[in-house]
């Protein structure tokens, strides 16, 4: 199933989080508190009320909202990563899935895109639906130096205290969970190989990225196996 715009609107992710709710995978934010958050954001906009969204991962390729302009970036403070793992989506609770977030050190190359002072409030519901409905992501102001100089733009950053917070997972396990975990919107290896495709469009043909996706592909064993312990997953062994 394709994350599109239409989908989005139609509560697609908010049927996949009660169903991830029900399973015990997912603690999503009140409606109260997510619109609290987002009230945040709209009172901190530019002076002339549009706002520019930095994004490291499918918004990059599927930003599934309206904007005005677009612009390579990149920001410092922060890098792109595997970092969360995902028993939906792009995964199952028995093989999950690897997804990228915003992690603290470094830097990152991606894509601004600048949301006209008229759709702010629709656009950014279509994002807050997208990366704020679960608690995984902290909403936060970065600079992105752009060829047409910096812009300050929304991003979202992994919380390092969410209960699926993937935090220094070995390169080989990340590439073995990347090459076989599929869910309901498709494989983690297509995530993967969509970002690095838009990164070398962009003109970066080597880096992190480019490194998980050779191993990904290399890998030709069985999926792994694991278990899930305290909300984090926990590699057994590699079934035979």
């Amino acid at each position: 199933m394709k994350l599109d715009r239409d989908a989005i609107k139609n509560g697609v992710i908010h049927e996949m989080v009660r169903e991830a709710q029900d399973s015990g995978f997912m603690d999503p934010r009140p409606e109260a508190e997510r619109q609290a958050l987002l009230d945040a954001v709209l009172d901190k906009r530019d002076p002339d009320g549009s706002i520019w969204v930095f994004g490291y991962g499918s918004l990059m390729w599927n930003p599934a909202i309206h904007f005005t302009e677009k612009r390579c970036g990149l920001i410092r403070g922060y890098h792109r990563s595997y970092c969360m793992w995902s028993p939906g989506g792009r995964g199952t609770p028995e093989l999950p899935g690897l997804m990228l977030a915003l992690d603290h050190g470094g830097s990152c190359r991606g894509m601004a895109f600048r949301i006209a002072p008229d759709q702010v409030r629709e656009e950014l519901d279509i994002i807050w639906s997208r990366e704020m409905i679960g608690r995984a992501y902290r909403a936060r102001w970065v600079l992105a130096r752009t060829s047409e100089g910096e812009v300050r733009a929304l991003t979202f950053v992994i919380d390092r205290n969410y209960i699926r917070y993937a935090a220094k997972v070995p390169r080989d396990v990340q590439a073995a969970h990347l090459a076989t975990a599929k869910g309901r919107l498709g494989s983690s290896m297509e995530y993967l190989e969509n970002t690095v495709a838009h990164l070398d469009e962009l003109g970066f043909s080597d880096g992190p990225m480019h490194d998980i996706l050779k191993r990904a592909r290399a890998y030709s064993g069985a999926p792994p196996a694991g278990r899930w312990e305290n909300g984090k997953w926990r590699t057994i062994q590699k079934r035979s």
